[in-house]
């Protein structure tokens, strides 16, 4: 019994050392992310908290402005990482910039969701901590106004009563509600957009709803464009307000703290003077913003263009096969690319794996009746075995792409494992034709030496998908066996296993990578890779 435990702590510790090694740089970049924040909260918390010309104002607000503060930068940071993620054309150029990024630096595009929802959970933490701070900001603005209030919080409270005194505090009356006040300032207002924004964009991104309902997800998440033009203008309404500069220079708060009932008459303790702190959330969002309104018009530019619809083909278990020409499009095995129906959604695109070779004059997708959106699009074309309709009858088609994705790494692999289950058997489809045709062209050097096809999915004749006659294998494999026979035959490689399909699956290749992988770096290492738009 005790030899078992000694035996399982120490494969524990051999599949965390192979995940460290496989996930290194995944773990730094997602530890940078973090530093940064933790960084940026830590000083500009200190910075709030010690800064001579906010004295007055920690004398009414307390911590609760740093708070405030620190959490509204660390805000602003990751409202301008949170679209370089989904910026595709960005990701394609760095993709195909092979001088920039190579190795393992190259795979963490294919991670560029997964930091997306890791910089929208720092919003939503920031956001959170922002909005509480405010919360009790707001609430001790209006208990310094009451008559309860003595001392320098009162003195500070009644500032700008007179003419040519400049307040500190928004809150002018006793008598006024704090919701009320909350709604009639340009802070609240934008702040209440982007609380709301922020929710619906939250709650309808959980995979319980994509999966019920994916347009709902589409819609709801561009509610981003009203949450990013709120931030610009939040801190216009300038809420918190700090001592000016040269207010500074006249009334030392050291000395004239202390003095408060004789500000207005003593020369050396003139009254203060006070001026919100210019807005500066629009500085930190503006080059993503551009950057990514720069997509959505070479997205709008390849709308325009024309794309003709040569064959449809419809397939068992409710799958169509769309073949396309368009001008100019070139494309890599492996690539996607996204669709757009017209006549079913003028806002809704959908991304799909290309499914033919780059060697063959057309593009071809397929397509499998899923949700709202492809079902209402295999009802419009109302295939049935081989298509009859006039080219001219079928409904519009707009293509946005190709961009590149994990599977355009399939040769850069000594030796590949590619495994494929459902409809997830299209995206392998294009590198087995391409593969064909590379290996017909004797003119073409592959680096890859070995590629192993692992495809849940049958048919009698040909494969159901590529149309050749080498079929893929039939039924679930034995992955123990499988990975065991690959870590024998290559006991030095880099091993890269690729994947499309259901999640159970994936997070059990995910665990056989780890689990045969070598800790000593000499030895075998298996990358996991898989598919995600």
């Amino acid at each position: 019994m005790k030899e078992r435990l000694c035996q399982q702590q120490e494969n524990k510790a051999v599949m965390m050392g192979c995940w460290m090694l496989n996930e290194s740089v995944s773990v730094i970049l997602a530890l940078s992310w973090l530093g940064v924040n933790v960084y940026l909260f830590i000083d500009t918390f200190c910075w709030y908290g010690q800064e001579e010309s906010f004295f007055y104002t920690r004398v009414i607000l307390g911590s609760t402005l740093a708070w405030a503060r620190a959490s509204a930068v660390c805000l602003n940071f990751n409202c301008m990482l949170i679209l370089l993620p989904i910026s595709r054309n960005l990701i394609s150029f760095i993709r195909g910039a092979s001088i920039c990024c190579r190795g393992p630096w190259r795979r963490q595009l294919d991670k560029n969701l997964k930091f997306h929802k890791l910089v929208a959970y720092g919003i939503a933490v920031n956001a959170t901590i922002h909005i509480v701070a405010h919360l009790c900001n707001l609430e001790r603005y209006h208990r310094s106004q009451s008559a309860e209030a003595e001392g320098l919080l009162a003195a500070l409270s009644k500032l700008g009563d007179t003419p040519n005194d400049s307040y500190i505090n928004p809150i002018r009356t006793t008598h006024t509600n704090t919701t009320v006040e909350l709604l009639s300032t340009i802070a609240g207002i934008t702040g209440l957009l982007i609380s709301l924004a922020l929710i619906l964009i939250m709650t309808s991104s959980t995979d319980f709803i994509r999966q019920i309902s994916y347009e709902l997800f589409w819609y709801t998440h561009h509610v981003f464009i009203i949450f990013f033009i709120s931030l610009a203008v939040h801190g216009a309404g300038r809420i918190i307000r700090g001592q000016t500069p040269e207010s500074l220079l006249l009334h030392n708060t050291t000395l004239c703290r202390d003095h408060y009932a004789e500000w207005r008459a003593a020369a050396q303790c003139p009254v203060p003077q006070f001026s919100g702190k210019e807005p500066s959330a629009w500085k930190w969002v503006l080059g993503p913003v551009v950057l990514y309104a720069c997509e959505r018009i070479i997205r709008f530019w390849r709308f325009q263009q024309e794309v003709v619809i040569t064959k449809v083909i419809s397939h068992p278990s409710g799958v169509i096969e769309l073949h396309m020409k368009k001008r100019n499009f070139k494309m890599a095995p492996g690539q996607y690319v996204l669709l757009q129906c017209p006549s079913i959604s003028s806002l809704e695109w959908h991304p799909f794996t290309l499914t033919s070779a780059p060697q063959e004059d057309f593009f071809s997708v397929h397509i499998r009746a899923a949700g709202d959106w492809t079902r209402a699009l295999c009802k419009a074309f109302e295939v049935e075995g081989q298509t009859v309709k006039e080219p001219w009858s079928l409904p519009r088609l707009a293509v946005d792409g190709p961009f590149g994705a994990t599977l355009t790494d399939v040769f850069h692999y000594p030796v590949s494992v590619w495994i494929a289950a459902g409809i997830g058997v299209t995206p392998f489809a294009a590198l087995l034709k391409s593969l064909w045709y590379k290996c017909c062209d004797s003119h073409t050097q592959l680096k890859l030496s070995k590629a192993i096809h692992i495809a849940l999915h049958w048919d009698e004749n040909t494969d159901v998908i590529t149309g050749l006659k080498q079929k893929t294998f039939y039924g679930r494999p034995n992955w123990n066996n499988e990975f065991r026979h690959i870590a024998y035959n290559h006991p030095s490689s880099s091993v890269g296993v690729f994947f499309c399909g259901p999640k159970a699956l994936s997070q059990t290749l995910q665990r056989m990578c780890r689990l045969y992988s070598s800790a000593d770096p000499r030895g075998v290492h298996f990358y996991y890779n898989k598919e995600s738009f």
